[in-house]
């Protein structure tokens, strides 16, 4: 499900900031190895068995590159997603998501955006 009105959506930041800060509110980077794109995921744990949450927030390069740590990144419009082992994560409208989940959620997207805000603020 999309995360809306958090603030986040379309912030442009250079990506050793948003590293620093995504890192700061214990977002991990992917691995996954790519010139143009990031991917910042947050595990929420539940209390469903073999249900786990995940907050995603992507970002796609305007200019610069990933890899290099030259990038200025726009990001995008953030995600929940509700992992089933083993299946994978589903980001689907349709998902069910108790309503805990997605205030929290949205609170860690929206300090996030208050941190990036105060570095662009600069």
């Amino acid at each position: 499900m999309k995360l809306e009105n958090t603030g986040i959506d379309n912030k442009v930041v250079d990506i050793i900031a948003l590293n620093r800060i995504m890192g700061q509110h214990a977002f991990i980077l992917g691995e996954s190895w790519d010139y143009e794109r990031v991917t910042y995921d947050y595990k929420i744990k539940s209390q469903e068995k073999n249900v786990t949450f995940y907050i995603r927030i992507q970002g796609e390069a305007i200019e610069g590159d990933v890899d290099n740590k030259t990038a200025i990144i726009k990001l995008k419009t953030p995600l929940l997603g509700k992992h089933y082992y083993p299946h994978g994560v589903e980001y689907g409208e349709d998902e069910n998501f108790p309503k805990n989940i997605v205030e929290r959620a949205k609170q860690l997207v929206i300090d996030v955006n208050k941190d990036l805000e105060a570095y662009l603020n600069e």
